[in-house]
């Protein structure tokens, strides 16, 4: 089995190891046998999203998303196409606010968004950042839908680290990807974080964020397999235990924080 991830902008969008979302899902692929290949795709380069299963962007700073939004823009149709058609794609902070209508930012400039997520952001003077705990367990534990593999005792939660002033608003047709627990989250009101629309995932969590939380980074490998075999794919469990403790040492660390605006 093979599964195939494009990784947008490496250069310019890869702000606290967001680079290592990729190598936790190789890892994971080759201990289980899986072939997982990346393919980077670099502002100006071609995109071919026909035989990708996965599609995965990450942060950076405003000036960064001005860098790349034409570029984005243009690439835009034919992202919306692959979603709606179950790619899947894991977007982080910058990546997760451009995946939406607009990016505007303090200052007034207004980035376009490709629309993926009903969703928009507006930059302000608050810094939302610390450590984050969230709760999914409404956005994955549905009818019908298989838990992921190494969800451990049932809990789906993520954490990870959040650092932005943007706050992102969700329309009616995009779904929270959790509950805050302890954090910020989406717009500081320390209710809402990040966003799912079919299978693509928006999140302001870097950290990064699924070496923390291996039934996410499972939970994505699986979608992805699907995705090119057009059938459920059951994958072995590993031995999480690393995973779990660096999990439960983030969990403690998001618990004790104080969390004010900067």
């Amino acid at each position: 089995m093979k599964v195939k991830l494009v990784h947008l902008y490496p250069d310019e969008m890869n702000l606290y190891g967001d680079y290592g979302n990729i190598l936790s899902i190789v890892k994971r692929c080759t201990w289980r046998g899986i072939d997982a290949e990346v393919v980077k795709i670099k502002k100006g380069g071609k995109l071919n999203l026909a035989d990708a299963d996965i599609l995965f962007m990450g942060g950076g700073q405003d000036r960064s998303q001005q860098l790349i939004t034409d570029d984005l823009v243009s690439k835009g149709s034919q992202i919306r196409e692959a979603v709606e058609e179950g790619l899947c794609a894991l977007t982080i902070c910058g990546a997760y606010q451009l995946f939406g209508h607009y990016f505007r930012t303090k200052e007034g400039a207004e980035l376009p968004g490709i629309s993926v997520f009903d969703a928009y952001t507006v930059g302000s003077d608050d810094r939302m950042i610390g450590n984050v705990l969230v709760d999914c367990t409404g956005t994955f534990k549905k009818p019908g839908e298989a838990q992921p593999v190494s969800a451990g005792k049932g809990y789906l939660e993520l954490v990870g680290f959040e650092n932005h002033s943007g706050k992102t608003y969700l329309g009616e047709n995009v779904n929270p990807l959790g509950k805050v627990v302890y954090g910020f989250g989406n717009d500081g009101t320390k209710t809402w974080e990040g966003c799912r629309y079919k299978n693509a995932f928006g999140t302001y969590l870097h950290g990064s964020l699924l070496p923390k939380n291996p039934w996410f980074a499972d939970y994505i490998i699986t979608l992805a397999l699907k995705h090119r075999y057009r059938s459920d794919i059951q994958i072995d469990a590993l031995d999480d235990s690393v995973e779990h403790s660096a999990f439960n040492s983030a969990k403690k660390r998001a618990m004790t924080a104080k969390t004010t605006h900067l």
